[in-house]
Order: structure tokens, then sequence, then C-alpha cells
């Protein structure tokens, strides 16, 4: 698109910084030991486990064929179920993990979850990224700018879906979420059960940024909000084809929450009405910025057998034609940071930006805050579940 939710601080003591040194010292120390047959045993297989569409055959077989490589990929749909597999002992299983951008910087870097790249051998490829993305990129980075813990890729703006021939993209834009809470609107739309994405949405539709630690009256307004939300709702599905599909049929007209990559493989078969749009306005606490943009970070996972074929796999996914099929991956498309590079841009036919809403996509990002860790999770999530399984019973 979370947990030991509280924000790390951006500031860093010294005796903070040397310790933090030395244990990534030590790290690299330890990998520099493994036995040669057990290098040898995993250079021939890696394990990945990502958001939808690294685990395309169209990105890893080619990979497959050029390393002979066995690649075995799972995907999901949780950035905190992801994490917390990791917390349980499965670094002994995968070597990359994809998550969206916080995670790393956050969480699992300071957890020790995460590997640090080799800068000298990924640097250099950040010339290939938009501007805004360029090196050293805050959340690529360790608290103190000294490590690099991965590679952004994919990227794009989350709000609310809407079928624009049933509701105008102004009236979403002005009125924002509150044309999702109307009573009228019971019954209109779906919810996108994504768990952590439904609660940054929830929140900001209360009022507030869901990434600061919220008091008992917000927290109180947030659950009146997230109930609503799911009472009303047509129906619930972690499946955004059945939304799309529900938005073409006319079952729905809308779908909360949203981004662009929910929606573009509707778009690239025809369906222009279907779009993600960013209300305008949002909580004062945000900026005014009503939606959220997510980047995904890829890191080598702090696995103590990793395999070498790791690291190939984050430089592959840089070469220009590769950084197209990772856009383009079957199911769900998103723009890339490499579309800076203008041999990626060649790549592009004019409905596939279509397809991704690269006309907006600037302004999109830009009525956005960036995704982040949410310090009141477990308590908004606890509320969310408990409306679900009312709502079920």
């Amino acid at each position: 698109m979370k947990q030991k939710n509280l924000l790390q601080s951006f500031s860093q003591s010294r005796r903070e910084f040397l310790k933090q040194s030395a244990a990534v010292a030590a790290g690299i120390a330890a990998a520099s030991t493994m036995s040669r047959a057990a290098w040898a045993a995993r250079e021939g297989e890696m394990n990945i486990y990502c958001w939808e569409g690294y685990n395309s055959d169209k990105v890893l077989d080619p990979f497959r064929k050029e390393f002979n490589c066995n690649v075995k990929a799972q995907g999901l749909i949780s950035d905190p179920d992801a994490v917390n597999q990791l917390r349980a002992g499965e670094t002994k299983v995968w070597d990359i993990i994809n998550l969206n951008n916080a995670w790393g910087r956050r969480q699992l870097f300071p957890e020790k979850l995460i590997k640090p790249l080799d800068q000298a051998r990924f640097k250099p490829l950040w010339d290939m990224v938009l501007p805004e993305f360029k090196y050293p990129y805050y959340w690529a980075m360790s608290d103190d700018g000294a490590n690099l813990l991965g590679m952004v890729q994919r990227f794009g703006p989350s709000g609310v879906l809407v079928n624009t021939d049933k509701i105008s993209k102004a009236t979403i834009e002005d009125e924002g979420y509150d044309v999702f809470l109307a009573d009228d609107f019971k019954g209109k739309y779906a919810v996108l059960m994504y768990d952590d994405w439904v609660v940054m949405h929830a929140a900001m539709a209360a009022g507030f940024s869901p990434f600061k630690t919220l008091s008992e009256d917000q927290i109180a307004k947030y659950e009146t909000v997230i109930r609503k939300i799911i009472n009303n709702a047509a129906f619930l599905s972690d499946d955004m084809t059945a939304i799309a599909v529900g938005m073409i049929n006319g079952s729905i007209v809308g779908s909360f929450p949203g981004s662009t990559y929910t929606v573009s493989a509707a778009r690239f078969d025809g369906n222009q009405n279907l779009r993600c749009v960013i209300p305008k306005k949002g909580p004062a606490d945000t900026g005014g910025k009503a939606g959220v943009c997510w980047m995904e970070l890829t890191s080598t996972v702090n696995n103590p057998q990793l395999s070498p074929r790791a690291a190939d796999f984050l430089e592959y996914c840089y070469r220009p034609e590769v950084c197209k099929r990772v856009s383009f991956a079957e199911g769900t498309f998103n723009p890339v940071t490499q579309m800076g590079d203008k041999r990626v841009m060649a790549l592009y036919k004019e409905e596939e930006l279509d397809a991704i809403q690269f006309d907006t996509l600037d302004e999109d990002m830009a009525r956005c805050a960036d995704f982040d860790i949410i310090p009141s999770y477990p308590k908004l999530h606890e509320i969310f579940a408990n409306a679900v399984r009312e709502r079920k019973a």
C-alpha cells in the first residue's frame, strides 16, 4: 500500500549512531562468513514477498532464464501482516521484501529485518528516476542518511474511485469524502478491503491525519465515520477487479478507498469513465492534503543465507524494458519512478499513459500526504475489524 507503531525520531545521538553502525558492520561481517556451500546452494534460488505485480511471470520469467534461478514469489495485501511475518522468523524464508515506503526506514531497518544495499552498485541507477525521487530519497535512506535501504519503483496517489459518468470528478474534488458519507450514497459504493488503507482514508474522512497519535475524541469521531463507511457500503471486497466490474456494470458507482492502480486495468480496457480522484482539500494537520501517496521500497531481507540473486534482481528491475514490465504487470498498472529516463518513457503508448492517469499524476500526487506509519493503528484497526465483523454477523 505496519506493529511497533511509534515513529522513530529523526534525530540520533552519536552513541546511537555508533551503535547502529556497529550492528550494520557486524551484519555484513556475518554475511561474509557464510560457507561457500551455503552460498552456492542458494545461488540458483530466490524468494520474493511482494505486492501484486512483482510476482508476475512477465517480470520473473526472463530473470529466471537469464540467471538460471528458481524464483518463488508470494503476493501480499497488507504491509503490517508482512512485517509481522518477518518478525516471526520468516527472514529465513524471504530474500526480497516489497512494501510501501515507510516500513523500511521506520521499522524494518531499525529492527534488523532488512540489509542495506551496496551504494557503489546502486546509487548510479538513481539517475533514471523522476526529480522528486532523486538520491538520497528520504524514504529509501536510514535515519542517519548513511544506509541505502532499498530501491523505489512503483508509486501512485490514493483517494477514492468513481464512475465519472455518475459522479463528476469536480464534485469529488470539491466535496471530498463527504460524498461517501452522505445518506443518499448508501449502497452505491464498495469498500476495498486493504485494511490499513481503509483505516488511513477513514481517518482523513474524519478530518485528521492518521500519521499522528490521535486523541480519544478523534478516535471516537473516526469510529463514527468508519462504521458508517462499512455499514453503508454495497459490499466489502479485497478484489479490486470485482470492484471495477461493479463500477462498469452499474451495481456501484464508486469505491472507498481507491488508487490509480485499482482502476488502471479497467481504464486500459476502454473504461476511461472510471477514475481515481483526490479531493482538493484535506485535514489541517496534513497541510490540507486529502489523499495518500505510496511509493514501494524493494529491499533485501536480512536472511542469514541471503540469495546472491537478490541484489541482481533489484538491479534487473531498473533495466528500461523491465521497468515497463513492472509498470504494466498483469492486473495492475502503475507509474514507476524510472519514468524520469527517456528510454523508459519511450516504451509507453498513449493509451497506457491514459490508463495510469498520467495527465493528472503530478497534480494528484501534490494533493497527497506521504504514506507513513500509523501510531494509533492497533486501536483504529480494532474498531475497523469490529465494524466489519458486526456487519457480517
